[in-house]
């Protein structure tokens, strides 16, 4: 039997009108949680062009610009899927500039990146502002991590067959068995086709 395949719009679509009913006005937080290589910022882009369609000011954010410098990051080791999973990212920092003010509201400025990894250099902190009524979508790996439990108003799980043996890879598989990110996540995407993503379900899958 041929797997149903719908268009990519129409996921977005599905996935927009959710956050929208549940987080209509206010600020929101949603996560693009996913594997190495499933997509997650061609899915976070995509999701928020369907918000901003549908009226909201959605602003966006990556995990990746909050790395920490390579110094720190390969303590254990350039090849090591345990040093990766544990010292790749700045959650302090993370939290300190961006989660945390934005949640707040009011007229608290928050920074979008933070990191450059390319440059392995600090990036000039550009402060941005909202209104009352903004969304804020953050992709990337292990954002269900106990670091980041319960900053978000509505996590997406993005997946994809884990094929390779590359350092994200195995560091995925610790993510996935420590963390449990399906079990966390609103709404599970199975992205193997990323011209058409599907919304799948936990017991089906």
């Amino acid at each position: 039997m041929a797997r149903w395949a719908p268009e990519k719009n129409d996921t977005l679509d599905a996935v927009a009108a959710e956050i929208l009913h549940n987080y209509g006005v206010g600020r929101a937080i949603v996560a693009v949680d996913g594997t190495s290589a499933a997509g997650t910022g061609d899915f976070a882009d995509g999701l928020a062009e369907q918000l901003r369609r549908d009226g909201r000011k959605v602003f966006r954010a990556s995990i990746a610009d909050f790395r920490r410098p390579r110094t720190s990051r390969e303590n254990q080791g350039p090849d090591s899927p345990t040093a990766y999973y544990e010292e790749a990212f700045n959650y302090s920092v993370f939290r300190r500039v961006l989660i945390d003010p934005f949640r707040a509201s009011g007229s608290t400025g928050f920074v979008l990146a933070a990191y450059d990894a390319k440059r392995e250099a600090a990036i000039q902190p550009r402060w941005m502002s909202a209104g009352a009524d903004a969304i804020l979508i953050v992709d990337g790996v292990f954002l269900n991590r106990q670091e980041l439990a319960g900053l978000w108003n509505y996590s997406i799980f993005v997946e994809v067959p884990v094929e390779e043996s590359t350092v994200e890879a195995q560091a995925d598989a610790l993510y996935i068995a420590e963390a449990r990110p399906r079990s966390a996540a609103v709404a599970i995407i199975d992205n193997r086709d990323q011209d058409h993503p599907r919304r799948v379900f936990a017991d089906s899958c």
